[in-house]
């Protein structure tokens, strides 16, 4: 039911009518059997010719659409074993979802084998083939990752080793965190056992004294299971370090920016202005610690509210209309998207135990449809996560008709999406004239605060990663090293703003982005995504409505080219500059000269 107070429910039955039922079980074997062919065939090929081309591109066409059909599949498991984390039937179907798509990789490897050697010319012609030109760029990158590549019999032993160890190690992580509980003790004194997946939206509580306390509980929970935390850590880590040796890649970030689709110049253009420009980010937060007649703040309560006397928390239904109302003032064919959304049920925030934490929007190219993943529990900083990930389904709706390959966008420009989906909510708030200006002040608290999260909390993340992993080349990175590793990174950062002894020690533990085996620093595109996005919605408001289509040519085109192609042929913009970057950051400081000035006639709010 999707109006239920305490949130909705998600309706999956256009992926298959019932786990595991004949449609579902039809669908597998066919798969399968689909997957071991494409594989045969692939195998016996020789590499990529003028002789060979027509077989590759037959190949290729069949393994797009195998691609979507498993995308699909794992689609589907993914939100049964997130909704529920405490089915064991789940979590099994997903590993064997994992070792069929490591039967398709095998498939990958022979693709990458045909392109390695093949002459220029005969790639730049096969490319240009009239089934194959919509997705040459996707093409051009397996041809570039090919180049990376170990020989054929390496790459599918690797496969095979990594369903039942590297992926494992993923799956563990998921396992133990999505069963976590931990103890809850309210100030009034209640003791009670809760779920974690509460855990970071009590954190974030208005309430310090409520902050803390889950704080203090949900780490003692996490310290219980840090030892598999780190084994899992330094596994994941260990892995990539022998896969990059064997293949060639000169350094750990190598990989992550090819994934990411930008080049190791952008990425130091961006960091290189967030830490030329770091005091106007931190001083929100010295802002708001006056504001609580305090010096700092704790890391845990980053992302937490001012406590100001019109918070409050709100039910779904209260906070699934302000995500649509602000949607339909500002962009109304997002708000009538986002409607038609609801209606059909796609969407799952219902908080409830058994549930993974975190929040995430996947799809599936087979039905064309998208769906959300959250946990509402009531707070402001819930309602900015649905109109985040709304942004990234309002991104596949809008590719929903392009071929599969011509849909793998990078992950920075797909935060761009989802960031932008958050400007949306916050200027629409602003602009509603119902809204009170106290209101207004909460709203623009929330965002300002996400701004500081999304450039300061990142760039610990991306700090104490690129620490972690220059120490693990050396050997396995122990627990207390974790610990000392995280600290040093909050508190080189945050800087004045974090309060003596505010360190949260165990962050590497419970952030889930740690322990994803399909990509390392997962990290660095959220923080490319705000500022890319904030650049976007300037021009937003300086166009108007005007500017709407050339958003949806941009996101259209997110993924046909590099993330430097798409901002130059979008924007004109040359995103490997860092005064591009130090614009979008400066550009903080009139929302921030606003928020003083509220907070100084609402004093008496504090």
């Amino acid at each position: 039911m999707a109006d239920k107070t305490n949130g909705a429910q998600w309706d999956l039955t256009s992926y298959f009518p019932s786990f595991n039922g004949p449609e579902m079980k039809k669908f597998k074997v066919k798969l399968a059997a689909d997957i071991s062919a494409l594989q045969k065939k692939a195998a016996k090929l020789a590499p990529l010719s003028a002789k060979t081309a027509g077989a590759w591109e037959k190949l290729l066409l069949a393994a797009e659409d195998a691609e979507a059909r498993l995308g699909h599949i794992m689609s589907y498991v993914n939100c049964l074993e997130s909704a529920h984390a405490d089915k064991d039937e789940y979590s099994a179907e997903s590993a064997k979802l994992y070792a069929l798509a490591a039967e398709y990789s095998k498939f990958g490897v022979d693709m990458l084998r045909a392109f390695k050697d093949a002459p220029e010319t005969v790639f730049s012609a096969f490319i240009k083939r009239a089934a194959l030109k919509e997705v040459a760029h996707a093409l051009k990158r397996a041809r570039e990752q090919a180049r990376r590549t170990m020989s054929p019999a390496e790459e599918k032993l690797a496969a095979d080793l990594g369903t039942d160890g590297f992926q494992s190690w993923s799956r563990l992580y998921n396992k133990i965190s999505g069963k976590l509980e931990f103890d809850m003790q309210w100030p009034d004194g209640k003791k009670e056992r809760l779920p974690i997946s509460r855990w970071r939206a009590l954190m974030s509580d208005p309430d310090r004294k409520v902050g803390r306390a889950a704080f203090e509980g949900g780490n003692k929970a996490w310290a219980g299971i840090e030892d598999a935390c780190a084994a899992a850590l330094n596994a994941l880590a260990g892995t990539r370090f022998t896969l990059y040796r064997r293949r060639g890649v000169k350094h750990f970030l190598d990989q992550a920016l090819f994934g990411a689709g930008i080049k190791r110049r952008t990425l130091d253009a961006m960091y290189a202005a967030v830490h030329k420009n770091i005091e106007p980010v931190r001083e929100i937060l010295r802002v708001k610690a006056a504001a609580m007649g305090r010096k700092g703040i704790a890391f845990f309560e980053r992302e937490a509210p001012l406590p100001l006397k019109d918070s409050k928390h709100y039910t779904w239904p209260e906070g699934s209309a302000k995500v649509g109302a602000a949607f339909g003032r500002i962009y109304p064919a997002l708000g009538d998207y986002y409607q038609n959304f609801i209606k059909k049920n796609w969407l799952e925030s219902e908080a409830r135990s058994g549930k993974r934490p975190g929040a995430f929007c996947t799809g599936s190219q087979v039905t064309g449809e998208q769906r959300v993943y959250t946990t509402f529990n009531g707070a402001l900083g819930d309602i900015n996560t649905v109109a985040h990930e709304m942004g990234h389904a309002w991104h596949g709706h809008l590719l929903k008709d392009m071929r599969p390959w011509a849909t793998e966008y990078p992950m920075p420009l797909a935060e761009t999406a989802s960031i932008f989906g958050e400007h949306l909510l916050a200027e629409g708030i602003q602009a509603d004239p119902e809204v009170s200006e106290a209101q207004k002040l909460i709203m623009l608290d929330e965002y300002l605060t996400g701004a500081a999260v999304t450039i300061l909390d990142i760039t610990v993340r991306f700090e104490f990663e690129k620490a972690f992993y220059e120490e693990r080349q050396k050997g396995e990175v122990p627990v207390a090293r974790l610990r000392e590793l995280m600290t040093a990174a909050q508190r080189r950062i945050f800087g004045d703003t974090l309060e003596p002894g505010g360190e949260d020690p165990l962050f590497w533990a419970s952030k889930l982005h740690f322990y994803i085996s399909g990509v390392s620093f997962y990290n660095f595109p959220y923080t490319f995504g705000f500022l890319l996005a904030a650049t976007l919605f300037t021009k937003f408001k300086a166009e108007g409505p005007a500017f709407l289509p050339k958003y949806e040519a941009f996101l259209r085109l997110t993924g046909s080219d590099t993330a430097e192609a798409v901002a130059r042929r979008s924007l004109g913009a040359d995103i490997g500059d860092p005064a591009f970057w130090a614009t979008a950051i400066k550009g903080l400081a009139a929302p921030l000269a606003r928020y003083k000035k509220l907070l100084e006639a609402s004093k008496a709010a504090v």
